[in-house]
């Protein structure tokens, strides 16, 4: 059973930035198309941004491209979402978990429904 880390939370104001981190112990992460949702109070969860095995390809939801960036660090096996130009809608817990495997690319879709970790929860205020 995989287990997702999610950490990097906390309050920025608007226009800010903050980098979110994932983590999962004890797998290798190059080998694990990821993504990252989010669930804001009152509302469905939904996907913000994925990252195929391999090669690193990475979709976005359109409420976030050109501001949010997902990376990999193979050596710190950490999936990282940097966002920038943060506004309140974007507020929310946000979590990370695998994603079906594709070739090439990655949906923004969850692989599983039972992959969910606790997730981290930020806030954009002023």
């Amino acid at each position: 059973q995989l287990q997702f880390v999610e950490s990097g939370g906390g309050l920025v104001q608007p226009g800010g930035s903050l980098r979110l981190s994932c983590a999962v112990p004890g797998f290798t992460l190059a080998n694990l198309a990821i993504g990252w949702f989010r669930q804001a109070p009152g509302k469905e969860r939904e996907g913000v941004s994925c990252l195929s095995s391999g090669a690193g390809i990475s979709n976005y939801a359109d409420s976030v491209k050109g501001r949010f960036t997902i990376s990999r660090d193979s050596a710190k096996n950490t999936v990282y979402l940097q966002m920038n130009s943060l506004n309140a809608e974007d507020t929310a817990v946000y979590y990370c978990t695998a994603t079906p495997p594709l070739l090439g690319s990655c949906i923004l879709k969850p692989l599983r429904n039972d992959y969910w970790g606790q997730g981290t929860q930020f806030t954009v205020a002023s």
